[in-house]
C-alpha cells in the first residue's frame, strides 16, 4: 500500500461522554453518546449515506442539479451473542429532478449509479459489507 492510500482520524475525549474527531486536513466533528450529538453509530450510518450519496451526485450532477436529493439510512441495533452491532442496513434514495432533458437523463441514469456505488465505489459500505477486520492496539502510557 501506498503512502496516497492511508486515512486518518484522531479523536479525543473532550469531557464524559463527548469526543472530537480531527482529520489530517484540520477539519473537526464533535459526537457523544448522550444528548443531541451523533452518536458512533449515527456517523457509521451517515458515513454509508454520505458516501453513497456522494458517489451518486457525481453521477447524475453532471446532467441536472437535483430539486430534492435525500438519502435516508437506518438499521436495527442489537446485542446478542455475537455482540453489539446493527444488521439490516437499508440505504433509501428519495431524488427529483427537474422536467427537461438533463433532469431525464440525470433520472434515467440514477438506478445505475446507486447499484455503481453500491456494488464497487463506495468505500464506507464496501468496507462494511466485506467485514475488514478493526485491529486494536493500546500503546505504552
Amino acid at each position: 500500500m501506498t503512502d496516497t492510500s492511508l486515512r486518518s482520524v484522531s479523536v479525543e475525549r473532550t469531557s464524559t461522554g463527548h469526543f472530537t474527531a480531527v482529520n489530517a486536513r484540520g477539519g473537526t466533528l464533535a459526537f457523544g453518546t448522550e444528548g443531541t450529538e451523533f452518536t458512533p453509530v449515527e456517523l457509521l450510518l451517515a458515513a454509508i449515506g454520505g458516501c453513497s450519496m456522494a458517489d451518486v451526485d457525481v453521477a447524475t450532477a453532471r446532467h441536472s442539479e437535483p430539486d430534492r436529493f435525500t438519502v435516508t439510512v437506518k438499521g436495527h441495533k442489537v446485542s446478542d451473542e455475537q455482540g453489539n452491532r446493527m444488521t439490516d442496513l437499508e440505504v433509501t434514495f428519495s431524488v427529483a429532478f427537474p422536467e427537461g432533458e438533463g433532469g431525464d437523463r440525470a433520472r434515467a441514469i440514477l438506478p445505475r449509479a446507486v447499484k455503481s456505488s453500491h456494488d464497487r465505489l463506495c468505500t464506507v459500505s464496501r468496507t462494511v459489507e466485506s467485514g475488514t477486520a478493526v485491529r486494536t492496539v493500546v500503546e505504552d502510557v
